[in-house]
Formats: C-alpha cells, sequence, structure tokens
C-alpha cells in the first residue's frame, strides 16, 4: 500500500479549486467526506485513528449535513413565502391607494403626499411593486393608505 497523500485533496488545493472554478470557499459535505476518506485510507496501519477522533469526525459530518438541509428546507420556505406573499398583494388591484414621493430641490428634501390607484402588482429581485394607473411604479414602503376606489 503507498503512503502517498494525494495534494489535491488538502484544504488548501481544495479552497483554491473552488475558488478559480468561480464556486464557493467553502467546504461543503463532498468535501469534508473526501477527506475523511483519505485520511481513513492513508492511515498508519501501525497506529490507526482513534475511535473517539473517528466518532467526532463523523458527528462533524452529520451537523455539516444537517445544516445543509435545513438551510435548502428555508430556502424553499422563503420561495414558497415570496409567492404567497405576491398572490396576498394582488388583492389591491383596483385599490385607491395614498403615498408619499421624496423631492429634493433647493430648499432640502420634501415629501409630498400623492393618491392613485392600482394597475398592476409588480415582482422583481424578491420585492413587491405596484404599478399604478398613471404609470406610477411605487414601492410598497411608500404606501401610507389603502382604501376601496368606490369610497
Amino acid at each position: 500500500m503507498s503512503s502517498t497523500i494525494n495534494n489535491d485533496l488538502y484544504l488548501s488545493s481544495l479552497q483554491k479549486r473552488d475558488t478559480q472554478s468561480g464556486g464557493s470557499s467553502v467546504l461543503g459535505k463532498d468535501d469534508f467526506l473526501k477527506i475523511l476518506m483519505t485520511q481513513l485510507q492513508n492511515q498508519d496501519p501501525a497506529s490507526p485513528m482513534e475511535d473517539k477522533e473517528f466518532i467526532s469526525q463523523m458527528a462533524t459530518f452529520s451537523s455539516l449535513e444537517q445544516l445543509t438541509n435545513m438551510n435548502s428546507s428555508i430556502d424553499q420556505l422563503i420561495s414558497k413565502q415570496s409567492a404567497q406573499t405576491f398572490m396576498l398583494q394582488s388583492g389591491m388591484i383596483g385599490k385607491s391607494v395614498s403615498y408619499t414621493v421624496e423631492t429634493t430641490n433647493a430648499d432640502g428634501t420634501q415629501q409630498e403626499r400623492k393618491t392613485g390607484t392600482v394597475k398592476a402588482v409588480l415582482f422583481e429581485n424578491d420585492t413587491s411593486k405596484f404599478q399604478l394607473e398613471d404609470g406610477t411604479v411605487i414601492d410598497q414602503s411608500s404606501i401610507t393608505k389603502l382604501e376601496n376606489r368606490n369610497s
């Protein structure tokens, strides 16, 4: 059995390779598993890895895998919540809104209150915006009042 370790599996080599390929410089569970397998394959038979050390590394791997799965679940939850929010906001179409607009002139910054009727709801870059009948697009945070158009 050869006692040489492939240089590509060193931590520094993995980080350089990931950064050069445009990937993340963070090690994932697959990289951790490769390092662990290489370590097991190349250990000294006269002095094998201690049980405690092996259990510790397996616990670390298990934690890493659970964190990865949890991150994926949170991403899915955020995506579904954004879609639900977008659908709820579509109920604002046809409603009259009052909103504030900041304008800057020689006297400084002033806030002006305007009114309009929502024509469409836009969803761009994970943010909702409202297009009014006159073509103005406003951010949801600028809305100060919402009422039925018939009122």
